[in-house]
């Protein structure tokens, strides 16, 4: 009985276990298509999202990774109105509309007018009586008269024929509208009445991101994490404008899970992504429960402890294949959590059944990511832990616990704790676009070596080779002392 489980074991494998076949390719990197779905109903031009964790995305960090194309999971370990503050902040960052406009009268003074300038740091007024827009002033109309004339009557100097465009207009025509009639600012009306403005600034910084991942009345895209029974978080989130929910729990075939992953689905308009799981029976239990999205990796990560601890886990390679077999029947995307090191492993992932991934340790380092940069033997690190380790089970909120369904009490709570992730420190590795543009960069060169022009070419067309441990001492640098560190492949892990 015994012996019959190791005879019958299977051999699991991960990203260092194989390597891509190079096929006949007319396909150039630099023409790819590299979007991919990370739930059933929402499309990224990059298939990379930020991993819910405190030391990885936060609003800077979605809003950065919404801004390239891709998306943030915001984490938990912070009170639900917290965490609704996050996601509305990035909700907001996203709007190229000033909604909450600062007006004036035409009976304020000059004075006024200036004072309000300084208070707001801002360089212009739309000028408003009973609700209309009947002008505009700005301190190029002020200051050549201010010190003379500072008691004045802004309906004396302000411009009467004022540009304005309506709530439908795109970045382009705003732009267009703005050069031809020389205005910084172009309010936005509707019935004769203001309801924003639009800045050249804000025109030109939408124009900087054309990929970026935004919903249908283009704001920015984002993600908030949930645990497996919070109905109350998962709702607040929902009407908050999340467009992805994601169930945020080690073990995400645990059957009281799956029903209550069901319950929420039926109750929230976002998508439900869940996870995480490394079976297809774990697959097909969430897919009958109609989830949007599995995510895929038990103990992968690089601050995980799961598999040491629990003694439990899938090599992720092995565990993506095998959740992807049964998601592609069902046209249900996979998101492969944990592992990835190289932009290389983003290429494997999607060969074998990925539609996405997720990222901790590679984003962790940026200057986007929560935390302060500290400074050790004269380079830059920042703060990175797994939500399994102790600081995050006992910090925050607690949020690490019910992820590893785990309810420590009283004064000692932290020794009370079995913690399944490590706390540590990882280089500091600039901005999230730098970053992003090396992975995507590879992902791009990868697809370019097997013939894909998309990732769902990748998928069917990319062949495995098995490799020993010497084909991967092979396979990296060797036989010499690195001077220069590139930035697609560190030196110091």
């Amino acid at each position: 009985m015994y012996t019959k489980k190791l005879k019958e074991a299977e051999t699991g494998y991960t990203f260092d276990d194989f390597l891509l076949l190079p096929q006949a390719s007319y396909v150039e990197p630099k023409d790819v298509e590299t979007s991919g779905r990370v739930s059933r109903n929402i499309r990224l031009k990059i298939p990379i999202i930020s991993s819910a964790m405190d030391t990885v995305t936060e609003y800077e960090m979605a809003i950065a990774m919404a801004q390239e194309g891709g998306m943030g999971v915001i984490h938990r370990n912070m009170s639900i109105k917290d965490q609704v503050e996050q996601v509305k902040k990035v909700k907001r960052s996203g709007d190229l509309t000033i909604r909450d406009v600062i007006t004036i009268s035409p009976d304020s003074t000059l004075r006024e007018a200036h004072e309000i300038m300084d208070q707001e740091e801002i360089s212009g007024l739309p000028v408003v009586e009973d609700g209309i827009l009947i002008g505009i002033i700005s301190r190029r109309d002020i200051e050549p008269i201010f010190n003379s004339e500072a008691d004045r009557k802004v309906d004396q100097v302000m411009t009467r024929d004022v540009v304005t465009v309506d709530e439908s207009v795109t970045p382009s025509e705003a732009l267009d509208i703005a050069y031809e009639n020389k205005v910084e600012r172009l309010p936005v009306v509707k019935d004769g009445k203001i309801v924003g403005i639009l800045t050249m600034k804000d025109i030109l910084e939408r124009k900087r991101y054309p990929n970026a991942s935004r919903d249908s009345e283009g704001y920015l895209m984002v993600a908030a994490a949930t645990g497996p029974f919070d109905l109350e978080r998962a709702h607040a989130l929902d009407e908050a404008g999340a467009d992805i929910l994601a169930i945020d729990s080690a073990h995400g075939h645990n059957m009281n899970l799956v029903k209550s992953a069901g319950k929420m689905k039926r109750e929230i308009d976002a998508d439900l992504i869940v996870g995480n799981i490394a079976t297809r029976e774990a697959a097909e239990d969430l897919i009958a429960q109609d989830v949007d999205g599995l995510k895929v990796g038990i103990g992968p990560g690089s601050m995980c402890t799961t598999r040491i601890i629990a003694g439990v886990g899938v090599p992720q390679l092995t565990a993506i294949a095998e959740v992807a077999d049964v998601a592609a029947e069902y046209d249900v995307p996979v998101i492969a959590d944990g592992g990835i090191r190289y932009s290389g492993d983003i290429a494997k992932a999607v060969a074998v059944g990925a539609d996405c991934v997720m990222l901790g340790n590679l984003l962790a380092g940026t200057y986007e990511a929560p935390g302060d940069v500290v400074v050790m033997n004269g380079r830059k690190y920042k703060q990175y832990r797994g939500m399994g380790s102790l600081g995050a089970m006992t910090g925050g909120i607690g949020a690490g616990t019910d992820r590893y369904f785990q309810e420590p009490k009283g004064h000692m709570k932290h020794t009370k704790v079995v913690p399944e992730g490590v706390e540590g420190v990882v280089p500091y590795k600039g901005t999230v676009s730098e970053v992003l543009f090396q992975l995507i960069g590879g992902l791009r060169a990868s697809m370019g070596y097997c013939g894909a022009a998309d990732l769902g070419e990748m998928k069917e067309k990319a062949k495995l080779v098995r490799i020993t441990s010497s084909g991967i001492k092979e396979s990296h640098p060797h036989d010499l002392l690195i001077t220069n560190e590139s930035p697609n492949y560190p030196t110091l892990k």
